[in-house]
């Protein structure tokens, strides 16, 4: 199985990178790989570069096997629709490998918005991390997308290539990207809410209004 959570990572931090291991360690793949998105068509444009974006990404996961950075997002010339990115992840890998796009449930209820959005049952499995109790009520054409996806197995994200929702409670971290930006603008330390090489390479190149010295 090739199993990716996609996202801006502006700058990724320890949610994203708990989150993808407790996937990793629950589906029992070899890895999860982190894709940061080079121009997110669904969010405003980063602050920083897409290349600034996949260093961190990098140097987050470097001494951590079960995690990996893609760099395709990145790299293609095409805007980062998600739809573009399965196609090319398919034609690469084949008609018959299981293909799991992780994502939180934010994203899930926003679906219907997203570019070719329906043609992504065909393409892989969608595996949704919800909190702990959360009440999934959807509506509309997201209402019979699920209906007509959803499994409550994991093994049925490995018997097909695709094709499948299952929804999977996770407790996240409360940490947020816009919480570390305005931290580190204020000339405040984000430590302990994103790895340190992550931290370093931020106060190597001055991200986020940082100009002064802070641990």
């Amino acid at each position: 199985m090739y199993a990716f959570m996609g996202g801006t990572f502006d700058p990724i931090h320890f949610g994203h990178l708990r989150s993808a291991l407790e996937v990793q360690q629950w589906l029992a793949v070899d890895q999860v790989q982190l894709m940061p998105a080079r121009a997110p068509v669904h969010k405003n444009t980063p602050g920083r570069s897409a290349a600034q974006r996949l260093a961190m990404v990098e140097a987050a996961v470097a001494d951590t096997p079960a995690l990996a950075a893609d760099s395709r997002e990145v790299q293609s010339s095409q805007p980062s629709y998600t739809l573009l990115t399965l196609q090319a992840l398919r034609q690469q890998l084949g008609p018959d490998m299981p293909i799991c796009m992780i994502m939180g449930m934010d994203s899930l209820l926003n679906l219907p918005g997203w570019h070719g959005w329906q043609a992504f049952s065909e393409l892989c499995h969608i595996l949704v991390l919800k909190r702990p109790g959360y009440s999934f009520a959807p509506h509309g054409e997201l209402a019979g997308f699920m209906r007509q996806h959803q499994t409550a197995q994991r093994d049925d994200l490995f018997t097909a290539p695709c094709g499948r929702v299952l929804l999977h409670e996770q407790t996240p971290l409360d940490i947020s990207a816009t919480q570390i930006r305005a931290l580190i603008t204020a000339g405040q330390s984000p430590r302990y809410l994103l790895p340190d090489l992550v931290w370093q390479y931020i106060k190597q190149h001055q991200l986020y209004g940082y100009t002064v010295p802070i641990e």
